[in-house]
């Protein structure tokens, strides 16, 4: 079975930026030169692989990488830190709404990160540190990649933001199933992001509190910018939720109104209709005695007589404002 590490190396000492591969990664997470290992949490051994090469760690920590299911958080575990986190998922045909988490154990000495899918963040991290540049101590880890998963959720609310205010017009001129079939999908990626980043805005303001001496002064005033973003960001989405509600309420309305005009349209026809829909059949009858069977002019008496009920029945729908 292939090894469950999808990329590591080592960010310090004498093996710096290069990328580390086989019993190098282990024997580096245990060394005192910090080093970094990201592994897939979706592979099959990279439970057996944590329990095994990392050992050391407490037991509660290696529970925690390696259960299934995740919310953010922050933890002080001795000198480390225990962290979950969510990232935008930009991986392809995938909502990026359906945020991927994010494991994380950082020491003094060492950085684990698992997720089950890709995560551009982590990624963008690991290309810096082979060109020689990226992150060299725990702290400033952390606040590049805080910072790397916020920059990637601030563009994306703010383009639901700019498509629901494209929507308020249209809603209001051209109202349509389609468009409802829109505002639900906003709705859901509203729902899925609300869901998300208000825990994600408490974790990383329980990691500033925490005290760690892991992060140094630059990369705490980092952190609590990613918190007054995330803040600005949650009320944005509470305020697109509203809208959202208020657009899907108006199209609502928009459309039974739309319905009910139609309806009273049909039944404005079926009104005027039913009288002379009731002579054509009573006269219609196949039996002996129909008045005017032996005239010549009976049809067109007949027809000048309904005629003259339609003219009627419109003067008096007319006059009562039905029409």
């Amino acid at each position: 079975m292939t090894a469950p590490v999808n990329f590591a190396f080592a960010l310090t000492g004498p093996l710096r930026g290069q990328r580390l591969t086989g019993e190098a990664i282990p024997d580096t997470l245990r060394a005192e030169t910090l080093g970094w290992a990201h592994l897939d949490a979706a592979h099959a051994g990279t439970r057996d692989w944590v329990a095994d090469r990392l050992s050391y760690l407490d037991d509660t920590v290696i529970e925690a990488l390696t259960q299934p299911e995740t919310r953010p958080r922050a933890t002080r575990v001795g000198d480390g830190l225990l962290l979950n986190f969510r990232a935008l998922n930009m991986n392809p045909n995938r909502d990026r709404e359906d945020m991927v988490a994010v494991r994380i154990w950082v020491d003094r000495d060492r950085i684990i990160t698992l997720s089950r899918q890709r995560v551009l963040s982590l990624e963008e991290i690991a290309r810096e540190v082979e060109r020689g540049q990226g992150p060299d101590s725990a702290g400033a880890f952390l606040a590049d990649l805080v910072d790397r998963l916020t920059d990637r959720v601030e563009p994306f609310v703010a383009e639901l933001d700019a498509e629901v205010d494209g929507m308020e017009p249209q809603v209001i001129a051209q109202p349509d199933q389609d468009l409802r079939r829109r505002i639900a999908a906003l709705r859901l990626a509203v729902v899925e992001l609300r869901r998300h980043l208000p825990p994600q805005r408490e974790a990383l303001a329980r990691l500033a509190r925490s005290e760690s001496p892991l992060l140094a002064e630059h990369d705490l005033r980092e952190v609590q910018e990613a918190v007054d973003r995330l803040t600005r960001m949650t009320e944005n989405l509470d305020e697109l939720r509203e809208n959202l509600g208020v657009l899907r309420d108006e199209l609502s309305g928009a459309l039974s109104e739309r319905l009910n005009r139609h309806m009273y349209t049909l039944s404005i026809f079926s009104a005027v209709f039913l009288p002379l829909t009731f002579f054509t059949g009573l006269f219609g009858i196949n039996v002996g005695g129909i008045p005017g069977d032996a005239s010549p002019y009976a049809f067109w008496i007949f027809s000048g007589v309904m005629g003259l009920i339609f003219l009627v029945q419109g003067v008096i729908l007319r006059r009562l404002h039905w029409m």
